[in-house]
């Protein structure tokens, strides 16, 4: 009961948002046909919230790694204006500044950034695993290292300053509590705008040695009843 009324917290004050973008980041295998937990929030969240919310899931996404530029030999090279992807299909705001963008041709992080920039709302889902975000979340979090570098280290603009961000996280028995602490601290080094009610924790037992093939299959129905689903 209490973490439906979470949800309904989190919904209710999306709605008053103009645009809400909605990135998933578990993944199962295609032919698997399972949607996984934390992605089935998010479908719950886009039904209530209709047009004004867009779901993007990042695992269907090429995204390079990150190429580590704040820290390179050469200094701190990441998102400075020459890394601008100049593509006004791609990037429409002109804003996309990221070297692994420019430097592999069918990166697809501009499908994020593009709606990123229209949203005033942004929650990322996603399953724990040992201990931390799965590395789907991880790998796109990195990639958005600019965002933040822009107006932290560039003394630029902020781009974030205006967007609400915001976290889903599903874990079975370790730590999801304080993943929630630590990503909730990420977006706001990042300079988006964090509320607690935008964050979201749930795991199956508070037991970290409870893995037995039963608590497993036990977690999916517990969960789908925990959140009315």
């Amino acid at each position: 009961m209490f973490e439906k009324r979470k949800l309904r917290r989190m919904i209710e004050f999306l709605k008053t948002r103009k645009k809400v973008l909605l990135l998933t980041t578990s993944n199962r295998w295609d032919n698997n046909k399972e949607i996984p937990k934390s992605s089935l929030l998010a479908m719950k969240i886009k039904s209530e919230l209709g047009e004004k919310a867009t779901i993007i899931d990042v695992t269907q996404l090429k995204i390079y790694p990150c190429e580590g530029n704040v820290s390179s030999s050469k200094g701190n090279n990441c998102g400075v204006k020459s890394s601008n992807l100049k593509d006004k299909t791609k990037n429409p705001s002109g804003c996309h500044r990221c070297w692994a963008s420019v430097n592999n041709k069918d990166d697809e992080l501009w499908k994020i950034s593009k709606e990123l920039f229209k949203s005033d709302a942004v929650i990322f889902f996603g399953s724990i695993r040992w201990s931390q975000m799965n590395a789907q979340y991880q790998k796109l979090m990195e990639r958005l290292t600019w965002l933040e570098n822009r107006h932290v280290s560039l003394g630029e603009e902020n781009l974030l300053k205006d967007t609400y961000a915001g976290l889903v996280c599903i874990g079975h028995n370790w730590n999801s509590w304080l993943v929630r602490i630590i990503q909730k601290k990420v977006y706001d080094f990042y300079g988006f705008k964090t509320k607690w009610k935008l964050m979201i924790n749930w795991q199956y037992t508070l037991n970290p040695f409870k893995e037995d093939l039963t608590s497993y299959k036990n977690a999916k129905e517990e969960f789908l009843k925990d959140f009315g689903i």
